[in-house]
């Protein structure tokens, strides 16, 4: 196995290599404290400085779970369209703590995420119209059902919207 440039560094380059690597994937976005532990695993930074690096980043105030949660499902709820179960199964990847998944994710609207399925539908409809309802109904659903919207919340949207688009038409 090929050595790592971390096994010939003095333990005093290792802290400030871990210090440097954390600094730099916070200054392009917020992370959670196991994103940067995986990081610094990856470069094969010894535990015990990932760990004393983490808890000096914590004490600092630049490391918050809770924080970057929220704004993670902000975005790809924003983004994405993306239902609180799909935001949910991110945030567990991404390492945060399910109490702090739980809280973040109750703090979002019902409303926006059944307005976000809703747009998806719109968008996607505009470029089926060579499809029938049924291939259309179940490309839709599927869609949406990846986006980890429910099999009755994605029915629902799907019948309104093909009930919709079909009287726009009749209307013409």
């Amino acid at each position: 196995m090929p050595r790592t440039p971390v096994e010939d560094m003095t333990p005093d380059d290792v802290a400030s290599f871990a210090k440097e690597l954390v600094v730099r994937k916070l200054s392009e976005r917020a992370h959670s404290r196991s994103d940067l532990a995986q990081a610094l695993i990856r470069k094969r930074v010894p535990e015990e400085v990932v760990e004393a690096t983490l808890i000096k980043f914590d004490a600092a105030g630049l490391i918050d779970d809770e924080e970057f949660a929220r704004a993670w499902v902000q975005s790809r709820q924003r983004s994405k369209g993306l239902s609180s179960r799909a935001l949910g199964m991110e945030l567990r990847s991404k390492g945060v703590d399910d109490d702090i998944s739980k809280e973040v994710l109750s703090e979002l609207d019902p409303d926006v995420e059944l307005e976000a399925a809703h747009r998806l539908v719109q968008v996607k409809l505009r470029s089926m119209s060579r499809f029938d309802d049924k291939t259309k109904t179940r490309r839709l659903i599927g869609m949406l059902a990846r986006k980890g919207y429910s099999g009755q919340m994605a029915s629902e949207v799907v019948r309104h919207e093909l009930g919709a688009q079909a009287q726009a038409l009749d209307s013409r």
